[in-house]
């Protein structure tokens, strides 16, 4: 296994006398994990290649169209969980640099010692041992065995008692083999942020500012707010970033008084779960907050009555809460967090429901910005559905964003966010008005037809996981069936009508709410057993593009795989 410790030694300055070609995932995460390493590069002189990649096609494509000359490949949030080596078939002196969120980690790339090298923070886990799952062929392969016997043993070797043995004993090890590459497949999840590990290197190199810092802590919250990782471990990982902020915020008042106005200010603070409330208006957020939207029920008459009660005994008037957050009377802006808090367990939120630790950044005489609006922002870019973009446009809209000064496209993602949330929550009401999210047993289900509204942005990966997640706990708010957040959901839309796709898209339940989903793996074995068509291009498993003609046989064969799982 090889596993980059020493980030400078063992990873940069290999590097630097290298061309590298960058592959990055089309995910947040890994757009701020690329926008610290070209920092680094800039600062070194770094000679480099940037291409976005949608999945494991796009990937292979890039690498062909890239590979000349090229030594040095540096992946981001992609690769770690494809044999990459037989995937791309590089020339023996290429090595291949993976920092790569998603779990678990390929094992042919863990043990490939000649050509791949990982970049992780953490420790992997349950990793099989390299005996378990490879062994020499030329010690119990039967192709070995015949070719070293004579034309004598031949005759006899149906006999031969050895001869049984040994096939018996290869069969055992195959089908341990087997079973323990399924244990360890069984389960996708993602562990600590890319931008992270590499905001780490550039700490290690004490190359670190407020403006990367940033950086990470967009890169993590995008983690959480689009479900890669639960509560605890957000929670978890914030304790190094958190260091980083004070180390690098905490300053006398004399050089404060130094510094310019424009400079970036970073504070780590316990923030609203309200999306957006701080661009929005105070109830548009509460309406499109899948906390508060579920809580209160806001999609029926008896919900929005509930919603109008909780600010009236919060004493903040309804003309307030409908103007911009910005504009609201200063008295009540200022105390809007803590009169959530006092009356929050009596309309039955939590603490924890409704409040998060969180990162904050000023500069100039802006209003603060949270990294949990700014991960939103870069998401609803990087899916953009104007007609006139293309992927690359959406790409580099979403890098433009990530840039300080780039006032007007951070205004654009914010906007972007909002008509998306907006769509979310309609088609939410939608499915819960027509009674369309079906009990298959196992599972609930529900799809998005064609010519549905706003189908458009269910087409893409990030929107559609913020729907399934939304759809899920609006069903099991309004289900009185105690089964219901006990069911993982499955959710399609309509994605190409000329080839006659469907993007759908598998969530595990509420009640089991530890970051794993199983569905890469069902997908797997349901398409297999059934011959159903499903490109599982995506870098998450658990998100497939199949025939709509084969829906029907391939639902059946995951109900008949979960019924006996």
């Amino acid at each position: 296994m090889v596993v980059v410790k020493d980030f400078r030694k063992d990873f940069y300055d290999p590097i630097q006398t290298q061309r590298v070609l960058v592959l990055v995932a089309l995910d947040v995460d890994a757009l701020c994990a690329l926008k610290i390493l070209q920092y680094l590069f800039q600062c070194d002189h770094v000679l480099y290649t940037i291409m976005p990649v949608s999945g494991r096609q796009e990937l292979e494509t890039a690498f062909m169209e890239n590979c000349e000359g090229i030594k040095c490949v540096m992946m981001l949030n992609c690769g770690g969980n494809i044999d990459i080596v037989e995937l791309l078939q590089p020339d023996e002196d290429v090595t291949f640099f993976i920092c790569d969120s998603h779990r678990p980690i390929d094992v042919h790339n863990i043990y490939n010692v000649k050509q791949v090298q990982l970049i992780l923070k953490e420790e992997l886990e349950d990793v099989p041992d390299f005996n378990e799952i490879f062994r020499e062929e030329n010690s119990d392969d039967d192709s070995g065995n015949e070719s070293d016997s004579s034309e004598r043993a031949n005759k006899r070797r149906r006999f031969d008692e050895e001869s049984l043995n040994r096939k018996r004993e290869k069969r055992e090890w195959w089908n341990n083999r087997e079973r323990t590459l399924f244990e360890y497949y069984e389960f996708n999840s993602h562990g600590m942020s890319t931008a992270v590990t590499i905001f780490e290197l550039a700490w290690k190199m004490s190359k670190d500012t407020n403006d990367l810092l940033w950086l990470a802590t967009i890169g993590l919250t995008d983690q959480f707010v689009h479900y890669k990782i639960n509560r605890e471990k957000y929670i978890e990982s914030l304790g190094s970033l958190q260091s980083h902020v004070s180390r690098l915020n905490h300053r006398g008042d004399d050089e404060d008084t130094k510094k310019s106005i424009s400079s970036l200010k970073l504070a780590f603070e316990e923030e609203l779960q309200l999306n957006l409330y701080r661009h929005w208006t105070l109830f548009d957020s509460l309406c499109h907050s899948v906390t508060t939207a579920c809580k209160f029920r806001v999609w029926t008459m008896k919900g929005k009555k509930k919603l109008h009660e909780f600010l009236a005994d919060m004493g903040l008037p309804l003309v307030q809460c409908q103007q911009k957050y910005m504009s609201m009377d200063v008295s009540l802006r200022t105390s809007v967090k803590e009169m959530i808090s006092n009356k929050a367990e009596k309309y039955g939120l939590s603490p924890s429901e409704i409040f998060i630790p969180s990162f904050l950044a000023q500069y100039g005489y802006r209003n603060k910005l949270c990294a949990m609006d700014v991960a939103y922002a870069c998401a609803a870019l990087l899916e953009s559905v104007e007609k006139s973009k293309k992927q690359s446009d959406c790409f580099l809209d979403a890098l433009d964003l990530l840039t300080r000064d780039r006032s007007t496209m951070l205004e654009k993602g914010l906007e972007n966010a909002k008509t998306q949330l907006k769509a979310v929550v309609n088609q939410v009401n939608s499915f819960l008005d027509m009674t369309q999210v079906i009990s298959a047993g196992p599972f609930l289900y529900a799809f998005i037809g064609e010519g549905t509204p706003d189908v458009k942005f269910f087409a893409k990966p990030i929107c559609l996981q913020k729907l399934a997640k939304f759809t899920l706990k609006a069903h099991c708010a309004m289900s009185k069936s105690r089964k219901a957040p006990t069911l993982p959901l499955l959710l399609g839309a309509a994605l190409d009508n000329d080839r006659g796709t469907t993007l759908v898209v598998g969530i595990p339940p509420l009640a089991e709410d530890d970051g794993r989903n199983f569905f890469g793996k069902a997908f797997e074995q349901a398409a297999e057993s059934t011959s159903s068509r499903i490109l599982q291009d995506s870098f998450d498993s658990n998100i497939v593009e199949m025939k709509t003609e084969d829906r029907s046989k391939f639902f059946d064969a995951l109900i008949n795989l979960m019924q006996y799982d």
